[in-house]
């Protein structure tokens, strides 16, 4: 039997009395009558509301660096944002700011300036009697126009250590957290409660961690959504915006993969079941998704084709598929990588996370300045479940998925980036109006969306084989080679193995299709067939990082087939590599 779980915080931290997060599950939300049968409807998660508006959204930018400007009065005309709240301020260039620069520079002068301008109401607001304290007022943001901040290329990244600064009760802080750096989005976050002086040692536990009521996500309630539009150049932090457009316009469209340690220690459970649960999701919800069970990361040769998610842990640098000079990575696709010091840069294009995800293509993505220790890392689980089921936008889901604000998380990509926005049959008549070759990934993801919930492949495969588009795209034909090779049709899927060679695939789809073709052909002891398709794979993609993989399905054909000169080069380049 599912259970509707919680995550229950009691007590205070900070001075605030912690509240209940709700979380709505997987399981939960599949208990509801969402999946009918070829029904487009039922793919729009909820009737999304509208975009959050550009007059929810304040920009800000770095006057020190021209860049930053255009940036700000670029993305400023793209989402309608009023001329009157794009702010410049004079701030250092680098991407480390002092925290008193920041107090002084940035955080104070921001506040000051919504209230000038209206924006923001701050006033007295009564606080209820917690454990440690009586009842009592504090003043606090309690009326708001905006909800969203946008912090351009050129504004400092993280806010360092103050050695001098000493508070009272800071001994009674955890050892690990008790410091004062923070990413300097996630101490604008609490920007509302400025006035209320809170510490600066150790994290702000997030009251709307979990939350599934979006509207809860308001200044008015202590939380300001902030991310930035950043990278390693001012091309790419542009780029964020356009991509996002594009999939709002065309819809989020690709394969979703995510990579768990099947970590048995409980101090790294945690991880584990964020990432799981984001595939759970992405897998009820209709993407092909890819679950990674083992310890390692992905390797270099994983075909990680057409990526609209991808969350994993736990290297230091870009690796496997990600270090590859090409990533293909969607428009609107969101990536994410668990690790600290994940982001103790945006402009490394090489080193760590989120600098080569930017620069490889992503549209949005998150990341930790400092070491935040597990705990104070995001809950992907909870960003990309917000982000496709009720249609949140990418600034709420990253807050949801927060348990700690003032700390060291930065969320990179437009906030106002909505990705199901509209329903997707809406979208998918679109894509079809237009004979858009988008409207191949529609029919994947409600094929995929019946089939996790039960459907009959038989069924599935009868509503494919009479599906037009099906002869003419390669996805569509892979998915239905992959669905005769689970129903123990060799020769039906070599068929259409064959026939998605022809449609034009990715090349890392390629590479997938090739490999599976293969292993069939073989299964069929058609072992000159399968040969030659190991051989074309390698043609086709000289450049392929894991010639060994296929050396070693080479080697045993080659001699069945009697083809010693073959067997001597695979064995020896086998044996070079020690393999």
């Amino acid at each position: 039997m599912w259970k509707r779980e919680y995550v229950i915080t009691t007590g205070e931290y900070k001075g605030y009395q912690l509240k209940r997060s709700e979380f709505l599950t997987v399981q939960e939300m599949s208990k509801k009558k969402l999946f009918l049968w070829l029904c487009w409807a039922c793919l729009g998660a909820r009737a999304a509301r509208a975009a959050g508006p550009g007059d929810e959204a304040v920009v800000v930018y770095n006057t020190r660096m021209p860049e930053s400007k255009a940036l700000a009065e670029y993305y400023a005309a793209k989402r309608q944002v009023p001329v009157t709240q794009v702010f410049g301020f004079s701030l250092p260039t680098g991407e480390e700011i002092s925290r008193a620069e920041f107090r002084d520079l940035l955080e104070r002068p921001l506040a000051r300036t919504l209230q000038e301008r209206k924006l923001w109401v701050v006033g007295p607001k009564a606080m209820p009697a917690t454990t440690n304290q009586p009842a009592h007022t504090e003043r606090w943001v309690v009326a708001s126009t905006i909800r969203y901040a946008v912090l351009c290329y050129g504004v400092p990244l993280r806010v360092a250590e103050d050695p001098t600064l000493k508070e009272a009760g800071a001994e009674k802080v955890r050892p690990e957290f008790r410091q004062n750096v923070a990413a300097v989005d996630s101490e604008l976050a609490i920007l509302p409660l400025l006035e209320c002086n809170l510490p600066l040692t150790g994290p702000f536990q997030n009251p709307l961690y979990g939350t599934t009521n979006a509207a809860a996500l308001n200044p008015t309630n202590g939380v300001l959504l902030v991310a930035r539009l950043d990278g390693p150049t001012p091309a790419i932090a542009r780029g964020l915006v356009d991509k996002a457009l594009e999939a709002e316009a065309n819809g989020l469209w690709g394969r979703a993969y995510f990579d768990l340690r099947n970590a048995t220690d409980p101090g790294l459970r945690m991880g584990d079941e964020w990432i799981r649960n984001a595939a759970e999701f992405c897998r009820r919800l209709g993407f092909e998704t890819v679950v990674d069970q083992n310890g390692a990361t992905f390797p270099a040769g994983f075909p990680m084709s057409q990526i609209a998610f991808y969350a994993g842990w736990y290297d230091e640098h870009a690796s496997g598929p990600f270090a590859r000079p090409t990533v293909e990575f969607m428009p609107g696709a969101f990536a994410y990588h668990l690790h600290s010091w994940s982001a103790v840069s945006l402009r490394s294009t090489n080193r760590n996370w989120v600098g080569p995800l930017l620069a490889k293509g992503v549209t949005a993505t998150m990341g930790c300045v400092f070491e935040p220790y597990l705990v104070g890392t995001p809950d992907v689980g909870v960003v990309i479940s917000r982000l496709v089921y009720p249609g949140f936008s990418f600034g709420e889901a990253a807050c949801a998925g927060q348990g700690f604000l003032s700390w060291e998380t930065t969320v990179v990509g437009d906030p106002l980036y909505r990705p199901f926005k509209r329903n997707l049959d809406e979208i998918q008549m679109d894509l079809e109006r237009r004979d858009s070759p988008l409207r191949e990934w529609g029919y994947l993801r409600l094929v995929d969306l019946n089939l996790a919930n039960g459907k009959p492949p038989g069924q599935v495969v009868a509503v494919l084989e009479g599906l037009p588009l099906a002869k003419k795209s390669s996805v569509l034909s892979e998915k239905l080679a992959d669905i005769y090779s689970a129903l123990g049709k060799p020769s039906s899927a070599v068929f259409e193995y064959t026939r998605a060679l022809t449609l034009h695939p990715s090349p890392l789809q390629r590479i997938r299709i090739r490999f599976a073709l293969g292993e069939k052909l073989s299964t069929l002891d058609r072992s000159l067939d399968a040969y030659q398709d190991y051989q074309k794979l390698l043609e086709e993609m000289p450049d392929y990082p894991d010639k060994r993989a296929v050396y070693r399905l080479l080697l045993p054909l080659a001699r069945k087939l009697d083809r010693k000169a073959d067997v001597d080069k695979f064995e020896a380049a086998l044996s070079a590599t020690g393999k």
